[in-house]
């Protein structure tokens, strides 16, 4: 009997000595050196290997000298030609195949016949041994061959130009596949037998499983369908029928935090074990061991936690039940600082919600309270701290509707949610609450029309219904199961209400008595279902507003996502969803491709991909009701969509149908449109127009112009639309169209100059060919001079057109001797304009009056110059806002037609920046960035006026401010950095709140994107220090500066400009706002650089020390000085109190000792002293102390020099007191005379 086989950690272990081993073990005794063979010696020693393997019985295979043979091909394997390579492999998994029904039939043996029990033991131990051995060697052939594979594949990525190995042509990926499921076929198998109650061999297990998951490392292992499903069978066997489970997990739970590549395989793997073997132990402990780990070191491995995430998701969805009973584990979780870990427990919840209580037996109200705690879970997730999160979770519940896995109770929850997060800071936020709100709209339960008007009709009916069914129960109309509705509605395709009614009629030929309480109970849902469906469409319809919002957004999947909720909200005939959609034409001119292109889309689905009739209605009726911004998008949208052929020519001939009225039932407005679609189309295709010229004129200047004189207008931006081929057919007959034109306006005669002008420009046009071409005989000097008076000639009648044109514009608006009409009105227009009086008791007057009167300004400039103060002062003081908008939008127009004239009254067209009104300032913000961003108006000192504008109080004149500031950091090297300086030190004069400076600082500052200018920024802010003593400034300035990005120079030049800030820095909030700098330089600061803003930092707080000090020191010296002048006031009040005490003292004839001095005073009104001040020469010594209530005092006590003659006091004393001692014994010699 050999001996038994153990397993090494290794192949080439086996040669190792085992003197430490007490049993022995068959182990190689004499292997042969095979890659010393030649090839013929290798190939006859293979083959001899493998015909004793096949020859021989299975068991050959513990002989020592077959074990020898086997050993030393299998570890010189990669010697082998294929050809021997496949012999082997395919002998050994054989003789293994073979060997695997005989251990089902020796158990029966076993059973049959149990008195021949030691025959049957040494049959057991060579099965074993033998089962162990072509294990083992099959597996270390697998690893050998991938080990070389894989050392090929390297070598191939370094040398391109060699052929292929023809060592690696046999088709190993095949013999690998068979090789697995035979190893799983064996592990699978009763081994009980073999290895006794005690359990199978521990080391066979190990390294089975060890051999599995190193190649489970190997990405192109894993692609190889029958080698995973191989491996994934050995797993599922090791742990769950022989009962490895925490083993196994440890492998499984490494892979997943190591190979990103191996989640959802060994996802497919635990679920198989499950189903397989009918135990979920392996899923469970995985669950729990996931969830014991502490949520800290998911947060420091961020691609394990990822990793792990996406192996519970799959996991959910492939064992929903199973992971719906163990999800208590992993609920703690969502308090971890791992967003990636929450993302998943929300995809977790997610496909729980879907698919774990789909076929459940058992309590239905356990299910439903399950699932709505979940559910509640992902409401209450919607408001995570992590934007990545918000938006999984909507992106959850937009699956959940997918699914038909949200009850009717919760739609409007859900909907509100979505709606909420629609204002979201973030932009991925945003973008999945708009795919929610599609989803939900594409999905929604209540039926293809979303009207409210008809959901409130149709509300009312069954309502009256319901309380004719049930007048008992009136408040119980409302009450139904809100869960057990929603899993009714979820599966059916329709509507609530088409569904009970149905059922309803389907029970109609039963019982009369279950028919009245099923109709009453289904008409109770449907009084539900439509009170739910009326709230979702009020929902989306007060989106509106925010949707308009999101178009002008900056990130372009917001507009993208906004257009096609707004398409389906259209679709779904939402209120307002139709003039939203409008909104989205101005956006044709953005400079992002995908939300042109998104647009464009939008516009062809809308309006374009219907009948050419219905098509050229919809067209003609979009360009009536557009505004003059509108229209120039249209215009850009048709004319692209005409040569792209989306506009077919048959909608072409529909709108000359419209425009010519061929169709019953056209007005003079749709003719006009169709024209006006049809000048758009002419734009990219001249030619349309030619083919219909003179219905053009017939009809544009016929008699439907005069009902509607836009048809006019239209009619001649036509003609401007022909061709040059059309327009010499026009010129023919311009006689006939200017009639036509001259008769529409008055029967007053037009100035005749005009067309002079374009009569002598065609005559200059005709006479250039010959006075261009040079005679061919000429010399070269009578050449030269030629070209010069050809040159001065084309320069003389330039100035005679331009001098024409003068003259023309003069007599348009001039009085002259024809009197024309517009001439006629200019005087009067003047006057009436000026009567400002008058004017202001009729404002709409007013209005029409400095419309007419800026229309004709911008015809003439003399005129415009003669009337341009009366317009800036009605635009300043005109009490109509009304009035002072149309000023400000015609300053706009003049500024583009006379800017030099308009130059010097810049200051007051920023003025109307301040104006009240909300519409004047709309306005205001609209001209101005119009002037200055197509370079017609230079930005001026008086830009700080629209900065201002960014915190303005109405949130659309704030955007257009922002959107301004935005496009001119696009022009050139961005103006706002050279405007910067200028902006904060008007900013800071004005009187405006911190909150409201910072965030128009912050704004600009943002704007700035370019290293070197932040780093000169720092010069220039620094240099704002110097002469600045306003310590509001200071604050400013230096907040200023901390919002920069610092870069390693921008930090050198703030520390070399130390001495420029010094004085500023005893304010604490100035020294705040220098910490923030300095920690925000810390954090890209390389560890040299870190010492340098170390020292500066030190610098800073010293010197803000030092300041501090000084500043203290310098209001105690301030505080003593006015104690000291309130002192001396206050002695000098004393003392002519004392002098006037003395007079009234004489009065009344009362005799005073001149020894005691008149500063005495009553003690008892005079507090303690707190603080003596005492002179040489002063008799008393005087009290300087503060009383309880906050009010300094002064009191005098007993003298201090009681030596002190007489005479020498009145030397020292006041001159007042002086006086009063003076008069003392004068006093006294009277009073004894008259005794």
């Amino acid at each position: 009997m050999a001996p038994p086989f153990v397993f090494p950690s290794s192949l080439r272990d086996l040669e190792r000595d085992t003197d430490g081993d007490d049993e022995p073990s068959l182990r190689p005794k004499n292997p042969v050196a095979v890659a010393t063979l030649r090839a013929a010696d290798l190939e006859e020693f293979v083959k001899g290997a493998s015909f004793d393997l096949s020859d021989k019985e299975l068991f050959c295979i513990e002989e020592q000298e077959v074990f020898d043979v086997i050993y030393s091909v299998v570890r010189d394997f990669n010697c082998l030609s294929p050809g021997l390579k496949f012999n082997l492999v395919e002998t050994l998994r054989s003789n293994l195949s073979v060997l695997l029904p005989n251990i089902d039939s020796l158990s029966r043996a076993s059973m049959s016949s149990p008195s021949d029990a030691i025959p049957i033991t040494d049959r057991i131990a060579s099965h074993r041994n033998a089962l162990k051995i072509y294990s083992f060697f099959l597996l270390s052939i697998v690893l050998t061959e991938e080990s070389a594979a894989e050392s090929c594949t390297r070598a191939k990525v370094t040398t391109h130009g060699r052929k292929k190995n023809p060592v690696y042509t046999w088709n190993w990926e095949a013999q690998r596949g068979r090789i697995m499921n035979l190893i799983a076929n064996s592990l699978e198998a009763a081994l009980s037998l073999l290895f006794g109650p005690g359990g199978t061999d521990e080391r066979y297990l190990s390294f089975v499983s060890k051999c599995t998951f190193v190649l489970c490392e190997n990405q192109n292992v894993l692609k190889d369908e029958d080698t995973r499903i191989g491996m994934c069978r050995i797993i599922g066997a090791i742990a769950t029928k022989h009962q490895r489970i925490s083993q196994i997990s440890a492998s499984v739970l490494h892979l997943i935090h190591k190979f990103d590549f191996t989640v959802a395989h060994l996802a497919e793997t635990v679920a198989s074990a499950e189903k397989k073997f009918g135990d979920g132990s392996l899923a469970i402990s995985l669950i729990r061991e996931i969830g014991r780990t502490d949520p800290k070191d998911y947060a420091r491995d961020s691609v394990g936690a990822d990793n792990v995430g996406r192996f519970l998701v799959e996991l959910a969805d492939r064992l929903p039940k199973l992971m719906s009973t163990n999800i208590g584990v992993l609920v703690p979780h969502f308090g971890g600082d791992s967003y990636k870990i929450r993302n998943a427990l929300v995809g977790v919840l997610g496909k729980l919600a879907a698919k774990a209580f789909k076929d459940v037996e058992g309590d239905n109200t356990a299910r439903l309270r399950s699932k709505q705690a979940m559910l509640e879970i992902l409401i209450e997730r919607c408001r995570d701290v992590s934007a990545y999160t918000r938006s999984r979770v909507l992106q959850v519940w937009a699956e959940l509707c997918e699914e038909n896995s949200i009850s009717i109770g919760l739609w409007n929850e859900v909907a509100s949610v979505a709606s909420g997060r629609l204002e979201d800071k973030s932009a991925i936020v945003r973008k999945s609450a708009l795919q929610l709100l599609i989803t939900m709209l594409q999905h929604n339960p209540f039926g293809p029309q979303l009207k409210n008007s008809s959901f409130e009709a149709t509300l009312e009916k069954y309502k009256e219904k319901l309380e004719g069914m049930d007048p008992r129960n009136p408040e119980q109309d409302e009450l139904v199961n809100d869960s057990s509705l929603g899993e009714a509605v979820m599966g059916q395709p329709d509507s609530v209400s088409d569904s009970c009614i149905a059922n309803s009629q389907d029970q109609n030929d039963r019982d009369v008595t279950i028919v009245e309480i099923t109709n009453l109970e289904q008409i109770r849902a449907i009084v539900a279902s439509l009170e739910a469906g009326l709230r979702f469409s009020k929902c989306i319809t007060s989106l509106m507003p925010t949707l308009i919002q999101l178009l002008a957004s900056s990130s372009a999947t917001d507009v993208e996502n906004t257009i096609l909720l707004l398409m389906r909200c259209r679709q779904f005939q939402i209120e307002g969803s139709e003039a939203a959609l409008r909104k989205m034409l101005p956006l044709v001119f953005s400079q992002d491709k995908s939300i042109y292109e998104a647009v464009e889309s939008a516009f062809i689905t809308i309006y374009t991909r219907k009948s050419p009739t219905e098509t050229a209605s919809s067209l003609l009726n979009l360009a009536i009701d557009c505004s003059i911004g509108d229209l120039a998008a249209l215009e850009s949208l048709v004319s692209s969509l005409v040569s792209k052929a989306e506009i077919s020519s048959s909608t072409v001939a529909a709108l000359w149908d419209y425009f010519c009225f061929n169709i019953n039932g056209v007005t003079p407005v749709q003719s006009r449109g169709a024209l006006s679609v049809l000048c758009m189309a002419a734009k990219s295709c001249p030619s349309i127009l030619g083919t219909h010229l003179q219905d053009i004129i017939d009809i544009g200047f016929g008699r439907w112009a005069k009902q509607d004189p836009l048809l006019a207008r239209t009619a001649c931006l036509a003609l401007q639309r022909l061709s040059e081929e059309d327009r010499s057919k026009l010129i023919s007959t311009n006689s006939r169209v200017f009639a036509a034109l001259q008769g529409l306006i008055t029967s007053f005669s037009l100035p005749e100059k005009i067309w002079k002008i374009q009569k002598q420009k065609r005559k200059n046009e005709s006479s250039q060919p010959i006075t261009e071409g040079p005679q061919s005989d000429a010399s070269k000097s009578s050449e030269a001079q030629g070209i010069n008076a050809e040159l001065g000639l084309g320069a003389t009648i330039d100035i005679a057109i331009e001098s024409l044109a003068e003259r023309a514009e003069k007599e348009v608006v001039c009085c002259s001797s024809e009197k024309n009409l517009i001439g006629h009105c200019g005087p009067f227009l003047m006057k009436l304009c000026r009567n400002l009086t008058f004017l202001q008791k009729f404002p709409e007057l007013q209005a029409s009056a400095m419309l007419s009167l800026c229309r004709l300004m911008i015809i003439d400039a003399e005129f415009c110059e003669a009337n341009l103060q009366i317009l800036f002062t009605v635009a300043e003081s005109a009490p109509s806002e009304i009035v002072r908008s149309n000023c400000t939008i015609a300053l706009g127009d003049l500024a583009v037609r006379f800017p030099n004239l308009l130059e010097p009254w810049t200051e007051y067209i920023y003025a109307r920046l301040r104006d009240p009104s909300v519409s004047v300032r709309k306005n205001a913000v609209l001209v101005i960035s119009h002037l200055i961003l197509n370079d017609m108006m230079k930005v001026k000192g008086y830009i700080n006026e629209m900065a201002v504008r960014i915190e303005d109080e109405d949130e659309r004149i704030s955007s257009l401010a922002k959107l301004f500031f935005h496009e001119l950091s696009k022009k050139g090297t961005n103006p706002i950095y050279n405007l910067l300086p200028d902006i904060l030190g008007r900013l800071c004069n004005q009187n405006l709140k911190d909150e409201t400076f910072c965030n128009i600082m912050q704004f600009l500052i943002t704007s700035i994107k370019k290293d070197k200018q932040m780093e000169a920024l720092v010069d220039k802010l620094c240099n704002r220090f110097a002469g600045v003593n306003d310590v509001r400034q200071w604050e400013y300035i230096s907040y200023c500066l901390s919002q920069l990005t610092f870069t390693e120079k921008g930090l050198k030049k703030l520390i070399d400009n130390f001495k420029m800030f010094e004085h500023a820095l005893s304010e604490d909030s100035v020294m705040n706002h220098f910490r923030s700098v300095i920690s925000k330089c810390k954090k890209f600061a390389k560890p040299e650089l870190k010492v340098c803003i170390e020292e500066f930092e030190e610098k800073l707080g010293k010197v803000h020390q030092e300041k501090k000090e000084q500043e203290e020191t310098t209001k105690n010296a301030e505080a003593h000085r006015q104690r000291l002048g309130s002192l001396n006031e206050f002695l000098a009040s004393k003392e002519v109190e004392q002098s006037s005490g003395n007079s009234v003292e004489e009065e009344t004839s009362e005799v005073v000792d001149p020894s005691v001095d008149s500063s005495t005073e009553d003690k008892e009104k005079t507090p303690e002293c707190s603080d003596n001040i005492s002179t040489g020469n002063c008799q008393t010594s005087t009290t300087f102390t503060e009383s309880e209530d906050g009010s300094e005092e002064i009191q005098s006590t007993r003298p201090v020099r009681k030596g002190l003659s007489r005479s020498r006091v009145k030397k020292t004393r006041d001159p007042v007191l002086e006086d009063s001692a003076d008069s003392a014994p004068a006093r006294r010699s009277t009073r004894r005379q008259g005794r």
